[in-house]
């Protein structure tokens, strides 16, 4: 089995109401995890990227590459769901489709978190049947994996740079929308399905109990498929995404502290068994990844004596 690699997104978030949390997390086996490892490697950009920190790093480590905005998860996670990925006629575009709800504002237009919309699967190919001849009429081809995530297929998405959903939940949807050619067919697609989706008659019965209607989609993880390895050893945890992003910052906190008890310590114990561990945080510009190094002496030493300290590094993320 290969090393165990553990990436963790959202590790660390910006928004000032969250440092308090931040400086306050009791984290035992993540601090012990630290102290015994050593960082090798660094990635930074900011918080405008297309691409989160944790997706660059998941990349990374499945040997995928590409610029920003340009990394083909879309096809990686398609393959991992079953789906062929590679045409007869050779690699396939790919990108991910995501029901939502965009909110209008005063000034702009938001996204809600479309894992709030409570879509099961029977809404969700309802939804996607409803949508299903505008995109086919324009030689895209669709792929239902589970509510909130469709595959779709164009050769265009093979040069569309595009922003992870991850970026867009609860911000402004213009500054992340694509701007080049190649995205003008998106473009008009999302005001096509945003006229169809809001007469529906499933988003008449959400809103009439109070649901929020769905009336657009997200497009993300394009790219031509590529080969990669996943390494069994590899996980990517994602359970301080949902907190993080709706600022929860107590339920941030609590899901940190579980992970800390959770995969953390597992990856403690492997360590101290004698397993070569990595552990990846990720925050919103940077993505830190530490491992079992050689050390000498007074290394040795200080990491005996001394606790990293967590808040700082958190906040470089």
């Amino acid at each position: 089995m290969a090393a165990p690699h553990l990436i963790v997104s959202f590790a660390s978030v910006l928004p000032e109401a969250a440092l308090a949390a931040q400086r306050d997390l009791v984290l035992p086996n993540t601090r012990a995890l630290l102290a015994a490892l050593t960082e090798s490697a660094r990635d930074s950009a900011d918080e405008l990227s297309l691409t989160p920190p944790h997706e660059r790093a998941l990349a990374r480590a499945i040997g995928l590459t590409g610029d920003d905005g340009h990394l083909p998860l879309a096809a990686v996670f398609a393959a991992r769901a079953g789906i062929e990925i590679q045409s007869d006629g050779g690699a396939t575009a790919w990108g991910l489709l995501t029901p939502a709800h965009w909110r209008l504002g005063t000034d702009q237009v938001g996204m809600t978190d479309p894992d709030a919309l409570g879509l099961d699967e029977s809404v969700s190919r309802a939804l996607l049947d409803a949508v299903r001849e505008l995109f086919e009429s324009e030689g895209f081809g669709l792929h239902y994996q589970h509510p909130t995530a469709w595959f779709v297929t164009h050769p265009a998405f093979g040069q569309l740079r595009s922003a992870s959903l991850d970026r867009v939940v609860g911000r402004n949807v213009d500054r992340w929308l694509p701007a080049d050619a190649s995205a003008r067919l998106v473009r008009r697609l999302q005001n096509e399905v945003q006229m169809l989706l809001y007469t529906h008659p499933i988003n008449a019965e959400r809103e009439a109990r109070g649901a929020l209607p769905v009336n657009s989609f997200w497009l993300s993880g394009c790219g031509t498929a590529a080969p990669f390895d996943w390494p069994s050893g590899l996980q990517l945890d994602t359970s301080l995404r949902s907190p993080a992003l709706n600022e929860d910052w107590f339920a941030w906190s609590r899901a940190w502290g579980a992970l800390d008890a959770g995969p953390v310590a597992q990856l403690l114990a492997g360590l101290r068994q004698g397993q070569s561990v990595r552990l990846t945080l990720c925050g919103e510009r940077a993505a830190v990844e530490f491992s079992a190094q050689p050390r000498g002496l007074m290394q040795r030493l200080r990491a005996s004596i001394s606790r990293p300290d967590l808040p700082a590094l958190l906040e470089t993320l």
